[in-house]
C-alpha cells in the first residue's frame, strides 16, 4: 500500500506516537537514511522510523502496522547490498539497533544470547576474555539480528558454517501479536518441524527476531596465513578446489583478482603483484602442526603454478597480510569517484566454481566492463563488483546483462543465486528458475505468517 498524507495517515502516525512516543521519527534525516541500504541504488523512504528499544516495541509496532494495514520493514545496519531492507512501498521502517545488548555468554556451553541490533565485531570482543569468538564475519559492521534474517556468512564460512549453522534459538515476534521460541540450546533436536531455519534467511518477511542464541567457537590455538599469486584466475581457483580436497581443512581462503589487487595497491600505497591471489589461513594444534599444513598448502598452489607472495604466523602479520583482501570493496568505490557500485554473488559446487567463474569473466570481456571479481571460494562462493555512473544507462544494461549471465550460469551448474546476500529485491527474479514449484510452497507459507502482506512487501517474491 501506499499510505497519503489525510485523515488515515495521520490517524496511524497518532497511534504510533502514542504507544511508542520518542521511539517514532518522522524527521527527514531518518526518513532518508532508513530508506536505502549499502547496495541499492534507489531512495525509498518509509513514512515513520521506530527505534524499538525492547520487545514489547517491536509487539507494539506490528499491532498498529495491523490495525493500520502498514507495512513494516525491519532495519539493522543498513549494510546489506540487494535492498533486503529498504521499504519499498512505505510505511514503518522498525530500526533494532537500539536493542543492542549481549544477554549472557555461556562459556560452558560455548553460547551468547544476544538482542538483534548487537554488531557482530562486538560480541566476540566480550567472547575473547572466555577464549571463545563468533565465527560469522561479513566484512560490514552488520548486527546479528540483520545477519540472521539474510542468513549472511563470510569467509570463515568455510569452517564455521553460515548464520544457519550458528543461530540456534530465536524469539521472533509475529504479525498477529503472538511472540514465539524457535530452535533450542540443545545441542541438536529432532522435536518437531525445524522452524528455526525457517525464519533465518526469510528477510523480516514472515517476522521479527527480538532475541537470538548463536554459537561461539574456541580461539584457535595456532593459525598463519599463506598469499599466493597466480598467473591466472583459473590456476587460482584450481589450487583452492585442490587445498580444499587435501584434507587440510582451512579456516579461511580468498580470491581477489588482478583489477582488484590493482585498486587495492592505489587505495592502500602497496606494492602487491598485480595477479590473481589468494589468501589462506590453516590452524593448527601446535607449531609443528602449523608447519606442516602450511608446507603441503603451499606444495599444493606452487603445483597449480602459484608464487607464495607472504607467509604470516602471529595475529599483526596476518592482520597485515590479509589488508588488500579486507579492503577490496572500498578500494573499488575509491578508484572510481562519482561511480555507482553494485556487488553480485552466487555460489555453486566447489567443482563447478572454475568452469562458472571462468563464464562470468568471460560475459565481463565480451560486455567491455572493469569488474574485479572477489570470492570465498573455499564453499563455491564469489562476488563480482560493477560499477558506472549512475546516469550510464547502457554501461548499467551491460552490467545486468553480465549478472544474468553469470547467475544463470549458476543455476545451470546445480548452484544458487545468492550465497549470503540475501534475495531482496534483485533476486527475485531468478527464484522460479532455482526452485520451481517450491517457490510456490514459500508463499503459501508467507500466507500463513502474513496473510495482509505487511512484513517487508517486496522481497523475496515478485
Amino acid at each position: 500500500m501506499t499510505l497519503h498524507a489525510g485523515e488515515a495517515a495521520l490517524t496511524f502516525l497518532d497511534d504510533l506516537r502514542a504507544a511508542l512516543g520518542a521511539r517514532v521519527s518522522t524527521a527527514q534525516a531518518d526518513l532518508l537514511s532508513h530508506g536505502r541500504d549499502e547496495g541499492y541504488p534507489d531512495v525509498l523512504p518509509p513514512h515513520a522510523v521506530v527505534y524499538a528499544e525492547s520487545e514489547a516495541d517491536v509487539v507494539a509496532t506490528l499491532r498498529c502496522a495491523r490495525e493500520h494495514d502498514v507495512p513494516v520493514t525491519p532495519f539493522g545496519a543498513g549494510s546489506g547490498l540487494e535492498g533486503n531492507a529498504v521499504p519499498v512501498r512505505g510505511g514503518i521502517s522498525l530500526d533494532l539497533t537500539r536493542m543492542n545488548r549481549v544477554l549472557g555468554i555461556d562459556a560452558g556451553s560455548f553460547l551468547a544470547t544476544v538482542e538483534p541490533g548487537v554488531p557482530y565485531p562486538e560480541l566476540s570482543r566480550l567472547a575473547r576474555p572466555h577464549g571463545l569468538f563468533f565465527a560469522v564475519d561479513p566484512g560490514a559492521d552488520a548486527t546479528l539480528g540483520g545477519m540472521a534474517a539474510t542468513g549472511a556468512s563470510g569467509t570463515a564460512a568455510v569452517k564455521y558454517g553460515t548464520m544457519r549453522d550458528n543461530v540456534v534459538e530465536m524469539r521472533v515476534a509475529l504479525l498477529d501479536g503472538r511472540v514465539i521460541r524457535v530452535g533450542s540450546r540443545a545441542r541438536k533436536s529432532s522435536a518437531g518441524y525445524d522452524l528455526l531455519h525457517l525464519f533465518v534467511g526469510s528477510e523480516g518477511t514472515l517476522g521479527v527476531i527480538t532475541r537470538l542464541t548463536v554459537k561461539l567457537h574456541p580461539l584457535p590455538a595456532r593459525a598463519a596465513s599463506l598469499q599466493v599469486s597466480f598467473p591466472t584466475v583459473g590456476d587460482a581457483v584450481d589450487a583452492a578446489v585442490a587445498v580444499m580436497g587435501a584434507g587440510v581443512g582451512p579456516q579461511r581462503i580468498e580470491l581477489v583478482d588482478a583489477d582488484a589487487i590493482r585498486a587495492v595497491n592505489a587505495y592502500k600505497g602497496r606494492a602487491d603483484a598485480e595477479a590473481p591471489t589468494l589468501w589462506i589461513e590453516v590452524i593448527g594444534r601446535d607449531d609443528a602442526d602449523l608447519r606442516a599444513q602450511l608446507d603441503l598448502v603451499e606444495e599444493l598452489c606452487e603445483g597449480s603454478g602459484g608464487t607464495v607472495a607472504g607467509r604470516a604466523v602471529t595475529e599483526s602479520e596476518r592482520e597485515k597480510l590479509w589488508t588488500a583482501r579486507h579492503h577490496a570493496y572500498y578500494a573499488l568505490r575509491a578508484a572510481y569517484p562519482g561511480h555507482a557500485n553494485r556487488t553480485s554473488d552466487v555460489c555453486v559446487p566447489i567443482a563447478e566454481l572454475p568452469a562458472v567463474m571462468e563464464e562470468t569473466r568471460r560475459l565481463i570481456g565480451e560486455a567491455g566492463l572493469t569488474a574485479p571479481i572477489v570470492g570465498h571460494v573455499g564453499d563455491g562462493n564469489f562476488h563480482v563488483l560493477f560499477h558506472a555512473a549512475p546516469d550510464d544507462a547502457d554501461g548499467w544494461a551491460r552490467i545486468n546483462g553480465v549478472s544474468d549471465g553469470m547467475t544463470r550460469a549458476a543455476l545451470a551448474a546445480g548452484g544458487t543465486c545468492t550465497g549470503e546476500h540475501g534475495v531482496g529485491v534483485r533476486k527475485r527474479k531468478y527464484l522460479r528458475e532455482e526452485h520451481g514449484e517450491a517457490l510456490d510452497v514459500m508463499r503459501e507459507v508467507k500466507g500463513l505468517f502474513d496473510p495482509a502482506g505487511l512484513l517487508n512487501p517486496g522481497k523475496i517474491f515478485e
